[in-house]
């Protein structure tokens, strides 16, 4: 099956090589050269997924077109904020009958909207799909047994994904809600600052589960709400991706909020984001915007808003969990 990949970073390269164990033919693009040509000449690139072997059967490109063109799927997994200026790219190339699969989470800043709206504001596709679960990068790429959620309205869709990227450590679990997929795939990278402020605050693994409690029932409040199905909360993008991001410190999120928690000097903290992405920062922004221009009551967003932009004490989210009813 031909195959493109939008994005060359760990977690594009790490479902290009789970797409490989399925000998698909796979191009992948970046938009750096010297990228590729350390991946080329070294067989691996280890500042984004150390001492991983990538295949020697991925190609790649910085040319769009030549990703995208006859492909059956496309992964578009880069930064929320590239988005949009990659669909207007890609668009003259997609075909009625083209997949596209959305990896990226989050919600695109200036529009508050979700990745799969700022798809089909320019490709009017019936063949949409989203993937969203709790796994790191570095743990697909070295075949560890993990899972995904896959939430798609069309059944084509749905087959050809599941045969091009399931394997033998790599479960897909599909959903038809889509807009639950992409509030638990933004929201749980907020929730895992708070997560990190709370561990930074020092507290322990009882208060933790305390926060991932109470943010749950948020969360499926807040899928309901916006007229997604409650119940993928339950799923692997859901519960699953929360658990995963709330409690390790491999999740920049986490470690983020753990330095807030720990009363580090803004300029350190400026420098940590600077040095690493930490989606939940900036999807922070988009979600407070948008709970408060639909009027949504999520308490816990506005807390973690306040600490992190209008310099609240952080321990008013403990008060918070304690006070909640």
């Amino acid at each position: 099956m031909k195959i493109g990949v939008i994005g060359c970073g760990a977690y594009s390269l790490a479902i290009s090589i789970m797409l490989n164990k399925n000998n698909n033919d796979i191009t992948i693009w970046s938009e750096a050269q010297d990228k590729i040509n350390i991946i080329e000449r070294k067989g691996q690139i280890d500042s984004i997924l150390p001492n991983v072997k990538i295949p020697t059967t991925l190609k790649f490109t910085t040319n769009l077109e030549e990703c995208v063109n006859d492909k059956k799927i496309i992964f578009i997994i880069v930064a929320a904020q590239f988005v949009s200026g990659i669909v207007k790219q890609i668009k003259p190339f997609i075909k009625e009958d083209t997949i596209i699969c959305i990896g990226t989470k989050g919600i695109e800043q200036d529009s508050c909207k979700f990745i799969d709206r700022l798809v089909l504001n320019e490709i009017k596709t019936k063949n949409l799909a989203v993937i969203s679960g709790p796994t790191f990068a570095i743990d697909i790429a070295n075949e560890e047994p993990a899972a995904l959620s896959l939430a798609t309205h069309s059944k084509y869709a749905q087959d050809a994904i599941m045969n091009a990227l399931a394997t033998d450590n790599l479960k897909l679990r599909p959903t038809e809600d889509i807009i639950g997929l992409e509030v638990c795939g933004s929201i749980k990278n907020v929730i895992a600052i708070a997560a990190g402020i709370v561990a930074g605050l020092g507290y322990k693994e009882t208060t933790q589960a305390f926060l991932i409690t109470e943010a749950l029932h948020d969360i499926k409040s807040l899928i309901k709400d916006l007229d997604g199905d409650k119940n993928t909360i339950l799923s692997y993008a859901g519960i699953g991706d929360l658990l995963l991001t709330c409690t390790s410190s491999k999740s920049r999120n986490f470690t983020f909020g753990r330095l807030i928690g720990k009363h580090t000097p803004k300029k350190e903290l400026d420098a940590y984001l600077v040095d690493n992405t930490v989606e939940g920062y900036y999807t922070l922004k988009s979600i407070y915007k948008l709970i408060n221009d639909e009027d949504i009551d999520l308490e816990i967003v506005n807390l973690i808003y306040d600490i992190i932009f209008n310099n609240e004490n952080p321990e008013i989210l403990i008060e918070f969990l304690i006070s909640k009813k």
